[in-house]
């Protein structure tokens, strides 16, 4: 929590949380007994050993001042409430209290409240107009105590004097022992008056201050993040452990301060039930950064609260008050939470908060923390828990455990490998290994996942003859030199099958081993004869000698003396069956060839990605001032096209002009000039030290930045002097300047890849540049037209630059033929541009998302849904309004697990040049400013999206995707599920942006083999309704004008049938 360190003028310095432990707030009533029994006097002493006792680090009280009708109506400030039972005085009686509180190992929190005084006390006459008779109209929050029937209330506008009145108030309160205060009422009072008090306060003394926020409006929580608070306060108690509203309104509060748990309000009734009450106590000091227990909730629970705020101060060393996510969906019987220590790409720690919610029974953990799951977005694993014991694989009834996690380094590859050479002796086998999944069919590349998920590997194996097989999977890192090996199981019908979970990022191998089960071959025929009643004594002679040429002799020696009937029983048993195992040779064994896989961080296959043009904005300074609204929409990706200088030879003007005037500043795709090349920064932008400022910004926000990887040059670039040679030159000595037809760059030129000269400098000259931006900081590159450089180029520079820093992310933009894009993806970029921009009807779109996502295109290409680019204004936009961009953006963000836009599409802006699918006055030739918040926009809705896809594993990858009947061909019905269906997401589609659109659709209740007239619970994620649909065809009703969409989260009604 907050540090306060007061200069030598006596100025307090605040704001940083790293030089206290977390509050753990035991909040004592005035009316708690032993303070409140009749004729007898306050006993502090015990009250406070208690709270050390129970591991309380600090004690909170309600107003210690006079007061009228209820405890938070104060009459005098000046004056201390009777009940206290030390002074008179106000200052005098904190003060004795102060020093008990220190003598008992305990700080002493006092509650202010600001909104109201009592309209009949001496402080609000004396407030000089601050506090004023107010009317009893509003609805008060249940989670805001007091009367305001008879308050004085606080005077809006008053910020200065009002900070100035409490400030002086609770400076004096400081100085005689007070550590902090715990701020109540602000919903009445702006976030600069709160503000206002903080530093007016600070100004004199050092404190610390706790705002409770459980009843403050959302919007207000960010704006609090000026006052510096110690902490706010988390609606925990209203939580039932499975609502998302709860991770949502952490991440809201975390903007302003560290968040505290709250396992009851002050003053409201907590339940009877003991386990309802553990519950509500582990759920607040587990889930915040300290929390607040009143005073006997800890009735019958003494040591559970002991053990928790052990495990409270344990957890405040690992310092996890950053971003919190959500593991599992709403429905799973264990509700999983992550916190980690910074935005989740850059988490080196966290701690899991697995909730069983079923009180009656053990329940699995049901989500992966070694490696932790890809919703946490980090590379964590290595769990323990909280004092270092080893992990149990089940909850009990209702328990609510910590889990620390730790960062897991990630695979080095050397960068001179030499593959596992296939046994020589395979093709001569008469095994066959084939069919195997995944695999990427044309060449040696690597199978994509993403850690965390585990993977199915399956084959055909099978042999001539009928004699039984036995499989195992193969599985290592690249670094590693020894199999993991997982036994196979037969499916049926030649068919195998195993999993495994890789638990690093980078390069692995898989393979399959099969070999001929001669043993077991033998078993079975002595089985099948001896049933038939069939003289067995040879087949039993034969498999005595098998295991004399195995030498056990164990086994041989029990046999001697066994009848025919008890040898069968002996030889064919599970325990003889392993004891050959371990001594046979496996027969004709074969392996099949090694087939790579690429282990990718969660970014890779989730993300929202953001374009802009950093010019438009102004320097890399001025875009550190945007980050926020960026982040508040939900994007994860800040992508700049390239920001190199620019050259001026055949420089472009407005719209593509060959005639430019002198202040365009030209296409930053026609990069290098005298200032320098491409590790150079254009001398607008900033420098390197602004650029990486802006970087460490950016991780502070949550986002990542992502740059342009251009290959290619203006005729000023540093290169055409220092390295002609790297250049094809005509016959007149020129260079011929680029075209990607139909579109001609006459202010670029090319390098040529095989020109004299260029192999291997150029190569590793283009290689450098993109390890100089990894040092930087940069680990996402979008790289512009792949698929006009050479494939071997690509395949071997990513490969270089991954085998160094594997959570390296490389994003084609090829928009060309599709076996060209998907080659792009085969030889190792990450993500790829897609034909979606121009993918519009129904049979378009569900043709190209099932080829997507449902193909073997799914193991190497990852689709990231691109609604528009600088090059791309696409002519569905430019004539659909509002609603077209709502389409767009739904199917973007629903369709796969990445998606982008480039800036000005959260405005709807869509003028074109006529004719042409390019945007009029187009950003790449000229800076563009706009006005973020101009009427329609659709911000609101993109920030609900991604909101949406953060809290559904479903939505976080192109893969689950099916298309349902909707009998209404403008009409899109589909849905994203995870395995088994346990988060699944129904989409509704308008694609018609200019009228009202109904259909009926299927619910696809066979998917949980449900009848037809089944019932589903349905959530509407977009309005936040819920309801139950009965049977599986429905109606929706789409208007462009409100809503062109629906999406709703669906489960079987009463839980899995």
């Amino acid at each position: 929590m907050g540090s306060c360190e007061t200069s030598a003028e006596g100025t307090a310095a605040v704001g940083d949380s790293a030089g206290q432990s977390a509050a753990r707030l035991y909040y004592l009533p005035l009316s708690y007994p032993p303070l409140s029994q009749a004729g007898q006097a306050p006993d502090w002493s015990a009250v406070l050993g208690r709270a050390r006792g129970l591991g309380f680090n600090a004690v909170a009280l309600p107003p210690i001042f006079a007061t009228e009708r209820d405890p938070f109506l104060v009459t005098d400030l000046e004056a201390a409430n009777a009940a206290l039972g030390l002074a008179a005085s106000a200052d005098e009686a904190t003060a004795k209290l102060a020093a008990l509180c220190r003598a008992h190992g305990v700080r002493l929190v006092l509650d202010i409240v600001l909104d109201r005084l009592s309209a009949t006390g001496e402080s609000a006459r004396n407030s000089h107009g601050l506090y004023h008779p107010g009317e009893n109209a509003e609805v008060v929050d249940p989670r805001e105590p007091g009367d305001m029937a008879h308050s004085a209330i606080v005077r809006r506008g008053a910020d200065e004097p009002l900070g100035q009145w409490w400030g002086e108030r609770l400076a004096r309160l400081a100085r005689v022992g007070v550590e902090g205060f715990r701020l109540v009422g602000l919903q009445r009072l702006s976030n600069q008056a709160v503000q206002r008090i903080v530093e007016a306060t600070r100004a004199q003394v050092a404190c610390r201050f706790w705002a409770w926020t459980a009843a403050l409006d959302w919007g207000r929580h960010a704006g609090l993040k000026a006052a510096r608070l110690d902490g706010v306060f988390a609606s925990t108690a209203w939580w039932d452990g499975r609502g998302d509203w709860y991770v949502n309104e952490y991440e809201s509060l975390r903007c302003a301060a560290p968040v505290l748990g709250v396992a009851e309000a002050p003053f409201r009734n907590p339940p009877a039930d003991v386990e309802s009450r553990r519950r509500m106590l582990r759920l607040a000091a587990l889930t915040g950064d300290g929390f607040l227990m009143p005073a006997g909730f800890e009735c019958d629970l003494e040591d559970e609260v002991k053990r928790v705020n052990a495990e409270s101060e344990r957890l405040t060393t690992i310092a996890c008050a950053g971003e919190m996510r959500r593991l599992t969906e709403t429905a799973a019987p264990v509700a999983a939470l992550v916190r980690l220590d910074a935005p989740a790409p850059e988490a080196r720690n966290g701690v899991a908060v697995l909730i069983n919610n079923d009180p009656s029974q053990a329940r699995p953990v049901g989500v992966s923390l070694d490696p932790l799951d890809p919703a946490g977005g980090a590379v964590l694993g290595d769990p323990r828990s909280v004092d270092g014991a080893p992990l149990l694989e089940m909850l009990g009834p209702g328990e609510i455990r910590a889990v620390v996690l730790r960062h897991i380094g990630a695979v080095r590859e050397p960068r001179r490998q030499e593959r596992r050479a296939a046994n020589a002796a395979a093709a001569r086998s008469p095994l066959v290994i084939e069919r195997v999944t995944p695999q990427v069919a044309g060449g040696p590349f690597a199978v994509k996942r993403v850690i965390g998920r585990s993977i199915v590997v399956e084959a055909d194996v099978f042999a001539d003859g009928h004699d039984l097989l036995a499989a195992e999977l193969l599985w290592r890192a690249a670094d590693e030199k020894d199999w993991q090996r997982v036994r196979m199981v037969a499916l049926g019908n030649d068919r195998w099958r195993a999993t495994m979970m890789p638990k690093r990022i980078g390069r692995h191998l898989f393979s399959i081993e099969a070999w001929r089960d001669e043993y077991g071959s033998l078993c079975h025929a002595l089985e099948v004869k001896h049933r038939a009643g069939i003289d067995v004594s040879l087949e039993i002679a034969d498999a005595k000698a098998y295991i004399g040429r195995l030498q056990i002799k164990t086994l041989l020696s029990e046999l001697t003396a066994l009848d025919v009937d008890k040898s069968v029983e002996r030889l064919t048993s599970r325990e003889a069956r392993a004891l050959v195992a371990e001594s046979d040779e496996r027969a004709f064994a074969s392996q099949h060839e090694a087939i790579a896989l690429d282990v990718e961080r969660p970014q890779a296959e989730f993300a929202s990605w953001y374009e802009l043009f950093p010019r438009s904005i102004g320097t890399f300074d001025d875009v550190v001032g945007a980050l926020p609204r960026i982040r508040d929409m939900g994007f994860d990706v800040l992508y700049f096209p390239p920001i190199h200088s620019i050259g001026k030879t055949n420089r472009k003007g407005r719209n593509n002009a060959l005639t430019p005037g002198p202040d365009d500043p030209g296409s930053p795709y026609a990069i290098g000039s005298a200032e320098g090349g491409h590790d150079a920064i254009h001398p607008a932008l900033g420098t390197p030290e602004s650029f990486r400022r802006l970087v460490a910004a950016a991780r502070q926000q949550g986002l990542e930045i992502a740059i342009d990887f251009a290959i290619q040059c203006s005729p000023d670039h540093p290169w055409l002097k220092e390295h002609p040679e790297w250049f094809r030159h005509r016959a007149d000595g020129s260079i011929r300047y680029a075209e990607n037809p139909p579109k001609k760059y006459e202010d670029i030129v090319n390098v040529d890849f095989y020109a004299d000269g260029a192999v291997p400098d150029l190569w590793l000259a283009l290689r450098n540049i993109v390890l100089h931006w990894v040092d930087e900081g940069v680990k996402i590159f979008r790289v512009d037209n792949p698929h006009t450089k050479p494939l071997p180029f690509w395949e071997w520079m990513i490969a270089d630059v991954r085998a160094r820093h594997p959570d390296t992310m490389f994003l084609a933009e090829a928009f060309t033929r599709p076996t060209m894009m998907y080659r792009l993806g085969k030889i190792g970029f990450s993500q790829s541009y897609t034909y979606f921009t121009w993918r519009n009807s129904k049979a378009e779109l569900s043709d190209y998302m099932r080829e997507l996502a449902t193909t073997d295109v799914a193991d190497y290409y990852r689709p990231n849904l691109f609604v528009n680019t600088p090059d791309i204004n696409p002519y569905f936009l430019q004539s659909s309004g509002r609603a077209g961009f709502l389409i767009r953006a739904c199917l973007a963000t629903t369709l796969s697990g990445l998606w982008g836009m480039y800036s000005g599409f959260e405005l709807c802006e869509s003028a074109p040049l006529p004719g042409r699918e390019e945007y009029l006055d187009s950003e790449k030739y000229e800076v563009r400013r706009r006005d973020f918040n101009a009427p329609g926009n659709i911000v609101g809705e993109i920030s609900t999206l991604n909101r949406l896809r953060r809290s559904h594993p479903a939505l976080q990858s192109h893969r689950g995707l099916t298309f349902y009947n909707a009998f209404n061909d403008q009409v899109m019905v589909y849905g994203k599920a995870t395995a088994a269906y346990q988060d699944m997401v129904l989409v509704a589609v308008s694609l018609d942006p200019h009228h009202v659109q109904e259909a009926s659709f299927e619910v696809p209740l066979w998917e949980w083999q449900m009848p037809d007239d089944g019932a589903v619970e349905v959530e509407d994620l977009m309005r936040g309704h819920r309801f139950v649909w009965h049977g599986k065809v429905q109606r929706v009703r789409l208007d462009p004008a409100d809503l062109p969409f629906a999406i709703w989260r669906i489960a079987p009604a009463g839980g899995r049938p």
